[in-house]
């Protein structure tokens, strides 16, 4: 599953995506919220997701991928690593 390609898609397609894997109670969620939901239910039955952009390394050891869609800046879209 690529975050990146989730990101890029619109409600209406993952609102088809997120029935296709049978996510209940999703009507009213935040574009964001529906991509966490959706993403949770594939890694509980593939766990495999992939995603780009740069990786930033904070001196606690811990790290955030970056988007480019933020100039690589902090954003809604960062993932925890």
């Amino acid at each position: 599953m690529d975050v990146n390609e989730l990101q890029s898609k619109n409600i209406a397609d993952l609102t088809k995506f997120a029935q296709d894997l049978e996510i209940e109670q999703f009507a009213g969620l935040s574009k964001q919220e529906l991509i966490l939901n959706i993403l949770e239910a594939h890694n509980k039955k593939e766990g495999i997701m992939q995603a780009r952009g740069v990786l930033e390394v904070l001196k606690e050891g811990y790290g955030f991928l970056r988007s480019p869609d933020f100039n690589y800046l902090p954003g809604p879209d960062d993932i925890y690593v």
